[in-house]
């Protein structure tokens, strides 16, 4: 198999299960590992996937940003596990904040019947928690078009007037040395200031989050409490930052 035959091999594979493990892309290839091990590092410099240990991942760009729609079919059965789990920890009485991602929106079903007062910024989650008879307030603001997320100053400002007993937050990327990431600053905002606002914080993301970085840092690891279905071999460095509760589907 020639060079470029193998690497778009590499590129097609990676880009089906958003990781894959050096041995998954041997048997793949039929090539030696120290020739994966090349192909990696070319592709990694060309800027087509990022190295991780043990294999590569899809090099998604630092500003990316999917709709909501196309967020919410990606990884559903992740998503739906690690709401779940999070949704258990609400408790009546609560004042809660979920933020505008697919993760937090798959909340909104187990939150029905308890007794509890939801605040978001999340046009696309209104909807739901109407029509689960969760008492809900939306911030006001500007409206993304793409997420149907409200920011900007006007939103940070009503956001300062509550008090939270938990927050659950999306990210668009964790890493050990860069934290939570986010491609949009308005959206960065909103969820920096929510973490401060917070007595128990919680940032819900799938296992495809993991070693992948967006635009704008909004938080380091040791602020919040990790639910994931992650269990890479980088968990233990994860680990020696912050708390994590795996589930799985």
């Amino acid at each position: 198999m020639l060079t470029p035959e193998r690497q778009q091999l590499i590129i097609k594979t990676v880009k089906n299960d958003h990781t894959a493990k050096i041995k998954q892309l041997v048997e793949v290839t039929g090539a030696s590992e120290s020739t994966i091990r090349r192909d990696l590092d070319q592709l990694e410099e060309q800027g087509l996937l990022r190295r991780v240990h043990g294999g590569a991942s899809i090099r998604n760009p630092a500003s990316e940003e999917l709709s909501m729609g196309e967020k919410i079919t990606k990884y559903h059965k992740e998503k739906q596990a690690i709401a779940k789990f999070a949704a258990s920890l609400v408790k009546d009485g609560d004042c809660i904040f979920i933020d505008a991602g697919s993760t937090t929106y798959e909340m909104i079903p187990f939150l029905k019947g308890k007794n509890i007062m939801v605040v978001t910024n999340g046009l696309s989650h209104l909807d739901a928690l109407n029509e689960n008879k969760v008492m809900t307030y939306v911030l006001g603001g500007l409206v993304k078009h793409q997420t149907g997320a409200v920011v900007g100053p006007g939103a940070i400002k009503n956001l300062q007037q509550y008090r939270f007993d938990q927050c659950f937050i999306g990210a668009n990327g964790v890493t050990v040395e860069d934290g939570f990431t986010t491609p949009d600053p308005e959206e960065a905002a909103i969820k920096q200031t929510t973490l401060n606002l917070s007595r128990k914080r919680y940032i819900l993301v799938d296992h495809s989050k993991f070693n992948e970085v967006a635009f704008l840092r909004f938080s380091d690891l040791s602020e919040a409490e990790i639910i994931t279905n992650y269990q890479g071999k980088s968990m233990d460095d994860y680990l020696k930052k912050t708390n994590i509760k795996v589930v799985t589907t």
